[in-house]
């Protein structure tokens, strides 16, 4: 598969449109590239003096002054060194024991240690996860796999975050997602009041399915849930203001002891087992790894390393179709969750399991 020369975005992703000379259609409008690069850069300057102005109204004013979910890759492990070293703000990490695999455990325990920063762990029942996962990948919505599982399991401990920091009193949440995470439909630097404080994080299509009984969709986050007078945190993510690069965190965390090994600090090796599987299923259904484009701008606005990804990036692709290496656990994926590669599908409208604003 052709993938452009200067960010690698593969030419079936639509409307990547190569040229006879290998350079996609964003690549070639240099004019356009400034002027996003720009108003890119003025969104972020002023993210980042609200993120500062936060840091310095909250400190100091609760027990903690915030809860960062913490996956064990690279940039939950970065943040929590600028916050609790650079920073020197009182943390307090947050896991959610689901699907974690043992080298990211490794990273949370070497992490914690050496920052000496508290530490709240969640193990939640399995058996519904394992459930919402078959349901989910047996009856994807059309943007496939990645999107339909992770923007349900996301929210899920997205919410669990929220209900910790307001059991604790504390005023904010502050989470690793690079940007591009997630998309910006759902987050640019900041989750909306009305999302968080009045809109049921319910999934439509998981609430009118008829297979998820009313406790199990407890689960997700439902502003209605708490007493009126609630004080949600914000939850903000500081690397959508903070100026980004992928090699320098992954330097970073590896110099400071932070992980073991620059493979500790890979995505590669660090991700979540079932995102094997999901990529498997895009890979399937569209030819093409989902997770390319999110890459290919990190690229090409210069925040992620090209000969890195020109190198691993077909690796990573070659791995998941023949299920080796890492790509393995596209195979225990599959059969924990009692499935073939032929059930993963597409049956789904787009937009089936977003939240609705406002719903409650």
């Amino acid at each position: 598969m052709k993938r452009c020369r200067n960010c690698l975005l593969p030419e079936r992703v639509p409307g990547a449109a190569l040229s006879d000379d290998g350079v996609c259609r964003l690549c070639r409008d240099k004019a356009g590239l400034a002027r996003q690069a720009a108003a890119d850069e003025q969104v972020r300057r002023a993210s980042e003096e609200d993120l500062e102005r936060t840091l310095a109204e909250w400190r100091g004013r609760a027990e903690y002054d915030c809860l960062v979910p913490l996956s064990g890759g690279k940039d939950s492990i970065y943040l929590l060194h600028r916050l609790a070293v650079e920073r020197k703000l009182k943390v307090l990490a947050f896991t959610v024991d689901i699907n974690i695999p043992p080298l990211a455990w490794d990273n949370i325990r070497r992490a914690l240690g050496k920052l000496n920063i508290d530490h709240f762990s969640y193990a939640p029942a399995n058996d519904f996860y394992r459930k919402t996962f078959r349901y989910l990948l047996r009856n994807q919505e059309e943007r496939g796999a990645v999107y339909t599982l992770s923007y349900v399991y996301a929210p899920l401990f997205e919410g669990d975050a929220i209900r910790l920091a307001i059991q604790k009193g504390i005023p904010l949440v502050l989470a690793g997602y690079s940007p591009g995470q997630p998309e910006a439909e759902r987050m640019l630097y900041e989750f909306s009041r009305q999302l968080i404080c009045h809109t049921d994080w319910t999934p439509p299509e998981l609430a009118a399915c008829g297979e998820f009984t009313a406790d199990e969709l407890t689960r997700f986050h439902n502003p209605k849930s708490y007493p009126p007078g609630t004080a949600f945190p914000r939850y903000l993510a500081p690397f959508h203001a903070w100026p980004y690069n992928q090699d320098e965190i992954m330097r970073t965390v590896v110099e400071q002891g932070l992980v073991a090994s620059s493979r500790h600090a890979s995505p590669i090796h660090s991700n979540y087992p079932i995102n094997w599987l999901l990529m498997y299923s895009d890979l399937r259904t569209f030819g093409y790894n989902p997770y390319a484009p999110e890459f290919a701008s990190l690229i090409r606005h210069g925040k992620a390393n090209l000969n890195y990804w020109r190198l691993m990036a077909p690796v990573v692709d070659f791995l998941i179709r023949r299920r080796l290496g890492p790509a393995r656990e596209v195979t225990r994926s599959l059969d924990w969750l009692g499935l073939t590669a032929d059930e993963l599908r597409i049956t789904r409208p787009r937009g089936a399991y977003d939240p609705v604003p406002g719903r409650c």
